[in-house]
């Protein structure tokens, strides 16, 4: 009986995670539609907004989470707020970038760069912390490269807003591993000293009367507050369901949103998508469906030990 319930406990717990962490993915998948809303607006001030917004909803959380007492100990770390500092820099560049390139409609990179995020986080694992990669892996970043290739060749430059973006991404998600704190603490840090300037920043422009929170439309205003849910809800959201998955689980869910922003961007942004990108995007998909493999099958191979 004892061995049932945690069966059903675990069961339980999994598909809580797995709800939680879709619709983390969901929101993401679906955050084009509100940048895009945005994209008539300054973007340090979008960015700004998002930040300063953020904070209440991630303190709140923590509050309700009763896990101020650790964040109460980061705070008197120096060496977690210097942590804490490089890892919101690398993700307000990463929010930064990300905002730009669907304004100026360039969504499709976007979803390419958070497609290849897997396969920079492969290499970065393997560069910096010796991390061992099997041959199906190898392969998977080698067709990763070859479609980054195609894209250089056919454009004439590096496509470099889905490479900002996946090693953004890859650089915060290693760093952030350091923060000796769990992942609401760490948002709640991050965004905390990012309001200093952001907060700066927006007195600055309401005291110029350039701000559009203050000065501009009543549709303004809620659009640069409804900023800090839609950036901290799925990332809340993510950070209680990945501690209730499989890493392999959540390896397999993460290509959810990409795939969501490349529809949104071809169905119903309609930018242009010819033969070069789908020849990229299949090597790039090829290449996700090997990692994804070889993933699931070292998953197999530890949990029957």
């Amino acid at each position: 009986m004892a061995t049932e319930a945690m069966i059903l406990d675990a069961d339980s717990k999994a598909r809580r995670g797995f709800l939680l962490a879709l619709g983390a993915y969901l929101l993401w998948g679906l955050l084009p539609f509100y940048m895009k809303a945005v994209a008539h607006l300054p973007l340090a001030e979008v960015i700004a907004n998002r930040i300063v917004w953020s904070v209440p909803i991630a303190a709140a959380v923590l509050v309700w989470a009763g896990r101020t007492a650790d964040f109460k100990a980061a705070l008197r770390s120096p060496r977690t707020i210097a942590m804490a500092a490089l890892t919101a820099a690398l993700i307000s560049v990463n929010w930064g970038i990300y905002v730009w390139a669907i304004a100026v409609d360039r969504t499709v990179e976007t979803a390419l760069g958070y497609y290849i995020n897997p396969l920079v986080s492969v290499v970065v694992g393997a560069l910096l912390l010796g991390e061992r990669l099997d041959r199906l892996q190898i392969a998977a970043v080698v067709l990763a490269a070859v479609a980054v290739t195609v894209l250089t060749i056919e454009g004439g430059k590096l496509p470099w807003v889905s490479l900002a973006l996946a090693f953004s991404f890859a650089a915060y998600g290693f760093f952030r591993k350091t923060l000796p704190i769990g992942p609401s603490q760490g948002f709640l840090l991050e965004v905390l000293l990012l309001s200093v300037p952001a907060l700066g920043y927006i007195a600055y422009l309401i005291a110029t009367g350039q701000d559009h929170i203050v000065s501009g439309s009543g549709a303004d205003t809620a659009l640069l507050i409804g900023c800090g849910p839609v950036t901290s809800v799925p990332l809340l959201l993510f950070a209680f369901g990945a501690k209730l998955l499989r890493l392999s689980t959540i390896g397999i869910m993460q290509y959810i949103a990409p795939t969501m922003v490349f529809l949104i961007a071809v169905l119903i942004f309609d930018e242009p998508f010819g033969t070069t990108q789908a020849v990229a995007f299949a090597l790039i998909w090829a290449a996700l469906a090997i990692y994804s493999w070889s993933m699931l099958t070292t998953a197999r191979r530890a949990a029957a030990r």
